[in-house]
């Protein structure tokens, strides 16, 4: 077998977010298998390194690195993350924006944004648009976004986007901020049209991990065991974000959503593009980052 064989990624650098547990590291695992260069984010810089340490390995691949953050909630944190790979990395060929979590009860960041909305679509989208040159420096490049199928049923509300009151048990602002970020998907994929930079979105499933166990008590405990019962392994849970991010019959498919595999529609309300124009404005100007622009519009046809 041969090197490009068995090695396709091999050159390559991918970078997953959330990567030091659960499906994150599932995802750097088999992106390493592949022998892509790895840059596992996650949070600690010790802990980081640690567990990068660990993957090269058990992999046998040493271009694994750590990278620690303190809280990608926080806009801040998420600069400094961009900052620090633009720094190290003149390509990069792989973003996979994994992290994320569900917050039970409703928090404000130091910087006034609600966690669930700060950490699960504010931040993938800074850092995906702090990274765009260096995907383009990068073509054929990808970015696979961790979203869910708990985006069905509901709908963006511009007047309330960071669920000022109401926050409920927590579920509504999950599902609500992984519609965003299939939207946010659908519209980076549009202004990245033609640029050799793919942006999809997918659906893990219900994978059993440490999902939710950051709120302790009651709710950690029913979803672990609701994940005993019914939930799929973290490998199964990584294999279609690791499918999305290097199989080579995607290289030029964009703004999908992805389950098990497949391309699914998701819901009508993630297909609405006018919202998710009017999202990506938002969140520019909520973060500040740089802008990227709309793609040229085709001229019109000469009359027959």
């Amino acid at each position: 077998m041969s090197a490009a064989v068995g090695r396709p990624l091999a050159g390559r650098v991918s970078v997953v977010t959330g990567g030091s547990s659960g499906i994150g590291l599932e995802i750097a695992r088999g992106l390493a298998h592949m022998g892509s260069t790895i840059v596992l984010v996650g949070r600690g810089e010790e802990r980081a390194r640690g567990i990068a340490q660990e993957l090269a390995a058990a992999t046998g691949n040493p271009n694994v690195s750590g990278v620690g953050v303190t809280d990608l909630a926080l806009l801040s944190d998420t600069a400094r993350l961009a900052d620090t790979l633009l720094t190290t990395y003149p390509r990069i060929h792989v973003l996979v924006n994994n992290a994320g979590a569900y917050f039970r009860r409703r928090e404000v960041t130091t910087e006034g944004h609600e966690r669930t909305f700060a950490l699960n679509v504010l931040s993938p989208f800074l850092l995906t648009s702090r990274l765009v040159a260096r995907l383009r420096e990068g073509m054929p490049s990808r970015v696979v976004n961790v979203a869910s199928a708990a985006h069905q049923g509901y709908t963006v509300d511009f007047a309330r986007l960071e669920t000022p009151d109401a926050y409920g048990s927590g579920y509504p602002a999950y599902g609500t901020s992984k519609l965003e970020l299939l939207l946010l998907t659908r519209e980076f994929a549009r202004r990245l049209a033609g640029s050799g930079v793919t942006v999809n979105a997918i659906h893990p499933g219900f994978v059993h991990s440490g999902f939710a166990k950051n709120n302790g008590g009651g709710a950690a405990a029913i979803v672990s065991f609701l994940g005993l019962l019914f939930g799929r392994s973290v490998r199964k849970g990584a294999d279609t974000p690791i499918f999305v991010a290097s199989d080579p019959s995607l290289v030029s498919v964009t703004g999908r959503y992805f389950a098990d595999r497949k391309v699914l529609p998701g819901s009508t309300a993630s297909q609405d593009m006018a919202v998710a124009r009017q999202l990506f404005d938002t969140c520019r100007q909520l973060t500040g980052a740089p802008e990227i622009p709309e793609p040229p519009t085709s001229p019109p046809a000469s009359p027959p």
